[in-house]
C-alpha cells in the first residue's frame, strides 16, 4: 500500500457536474446498472469490488454504513465474508429503484441489512459519531466531494474507518492519456448500445473520470477534511484506487 504525497487538491467539488435532483439517471438504468458496470469496465469492476469488500470486512466495526450502495454489490460481497455476525450493516442510496434492485439481490439476507433511502451529501437521520466504518464505491466522482466527506467525517465515531473505491490515475502519463482516449471513444458507443440511447448514463461517468483528482490529490483532500492515517492502493495500474482513512480519536 502506498501512503500519499501532498499535492494541491482539486478545485472542483463535483467532478461530473452531476445533480441527481435534475436527472434521475440511476432510476432509469437501475435494472441495467450491473450490466453497464460490466460493459464499461470489461468486467474488471468485479475484481475491484471483491478487493474493497475484503478490506471492509477485515476492519473492526460494529456498525457499517455503505453510502450510495446502488444495487448492493459491495454489501453483498461483505456478507460473503461471514463478517457480519453481531454487526449492523446499513446500505443507503438516493435512488429508490436502485434500492429495490439491491433488496431483490440480497434475497433472504436483506433482513440482515438496513436499506435506507438517503443522500450521501446530507444524512440527517444518521446521528453524529454513530458509525464505525463508512464505505463508498465508484460514486464519489459524481457527487459533491466536500459535502460527502463532511458527512462521512460527521457520522464516523472517533477512530472510525473510511474506505473509498474510486477512479484514479495511471502513473505513466502516456498510458493514462491512452486510457482516457479509449474511454472517450468506446464508452459513448457501448453506453448508447447498453442503455438504448440514454446518454446520461455514460456522460456523467466519463466526465467524472476526467475530472476526478489523482490518487495523491484526493488523499490530500481527505487530510484537509481532518482524516488521519490516509493511504491508498492503486488497482489495475491506477484505473481505480482504494483510499482508506481514519477519523481522529
Amino acid at each position: 500500500m502506498q501512503t500519499n504525497t501532498r499535492q494541491s487538491p482539486s478545485t472542483s467539488d463535483n467532478a461530473a457536474d452531476f445533480v441527481w435532483q435534475h436527472d434521475d439517471v440511476f432510476g432509469r438504468v437501475a435494472s441495467r446498472y450491473d450490466l453497464l458496470c460490466d460493459v464499461f469496465s470489461l468486467g474488471i469492476h468485479r475484481l475491484w469490488k471483491r478487493r474493497v469488500a475484503r478490506r471492509i470486512a477485515s476492519e473492526k466495526w460494529s456498525v457499517l454504513l455503505d453510502g450510495a450502495t446502488g444495487t448492493g454489490d459491495i454489501v453483498l460481497r461483505v456478507l460473503e465474508h461471514d463478517a457480519t455476525d453481531g454487526r449492523t450493516v446499513i446500505a443507503a442510496d438516493i435512488s429508490e429503484k436502485m434500492l429495490a434492485v439491491a433488496r431483490r439481490r440480497l434475497g433472504a439476507r436483506a433482513e440482515n441489512v438496513h436499506l435506507r433511502h438517503m443522500d450521501a451529501e446530507a444524512m440527517p437521520t444518521i446521528p453524529d459519531a454513530s458509525v464505525d466504518a463508512y464505505s463508498m464505491s465508484l460514486v464519489m466522482k459524481i457527487c459533491d466531494r466536500r459535502r460527502a466527506l463532511d458527512e462521512a467525517f460527521r457520522i464516523l465515531r472517533p477512530g472510525g474507518r473510511l474506505v473509498i473505491l474510486e477512479a484514479s490515475n495511471i502513473r505513466w502519463v502516456l498510458l493514462h492519456r491512452l486510457y482516457l482516449a479509449y474511454m472517450a471513444t468506446c464508452m459513448p458507443v457501448l453506453g448508447w448500445l447498453a442503455t438504448g440511447g440514454d446518454t446520461s448514463a455514460y456522460k456523467y461517468l466519463l466526465h467524472g473520470i476526467h475530472g476526478f483528482p489523482s490518487a495523491e490529490s484526493f488523499a490530500d483532500e481527505l487530510m484537509t477534511h481532518g482524516f488521519e492515517d490516509v493511504a491508498f492502493e492503486r488497482l489495475s495500474l491506477g484505473i481505480v484506487a482504494i483510499h482508506t482513512a481514519r477519523r481522529p480519536g
